[in-house]
């Protein structure tokens, strides 16, 4: 027996589905309705919005098909992110949703994203006496660095693959770290 789908998921999986057909600019409320079998009116009652969902549906391909492995150290972390950007390499269309959705203003909650607090949460253990506002700078470049956002510039603006934009990654994580004095790291 199949276990019953919420309106809200069948409508962001039908959103994906039609994302690999064409772009999410492309995709009609009227569209997306036909391929739920559901009205249109239900989508605007969801997703009231284009925008909301956008939003919606990047959380909802980021949690479904590119989800951040849990990390604990720095080198976790980064291998993390570079699983994910091989992801990204593989279903591109997906991933510039992604990045669009961060390029717009926040419709949903404004409660920080669990990579933001993984990342915070990592350098209360690799730097435990940095201090909270360059703890939540740090992090916030961190979080830049590993998103959908930052591989699509990347992928578009300089033709990398998701080799060569490990490898930008891992420069750019470098280079912010190296900006924290040496007393701020856990001793090894």
């Amino acid at each position: 027996m199949e276990e019953p789908v919420d309106t809200a998921t069948a409508i962001l999986a039908s959103a994906a589905v039609l994302l690999r057909e064409c772009t999410f600019d492309d995709i009609s409320y009227r569209a997306l309705a036909d391929e739920v079998g559901i009205s249109e009116r239900t989508i605007y009652r969801q997703y009231p919005t284009r925008a909301h969902l956008l939003a919606a549906l990047s959380n909802w391909i980021e949690q479904t098909c590119f989800p951040l492995p849990p990390f604990v150290t720095v080198p976790d972390f980064c291998a993390a992110v570079h699983e994910r950007f091989r992801a990204f390499d593989t279903l591109p269309a997906y991933a510039y949703v992604g990045a669009r959705a961060s390029a717009i203003t926040p419709t949903l909650d404004t409660e920080p994203a669990y990579v933001t607090r993984a990342i915070e949460a990592m350098l209360d253990v690799a730097a435990p006496t940095l201090n909270r506002r360059d703890r939540r700078r740090v992090a916030a470049s961190l979080r830049y660095f590993s998103s959908a956002m930052f591989w699509a510039r990347l992928r578009t603006g300089f033709d990398m693959d998701a080799g060569e934009i490990c490898d930008a990654f891992d420069h750019a994580v470098a280079a912010v770290l190296a900006r924290l004095p040496e007393a701020t790291w856990a001793p090894r």
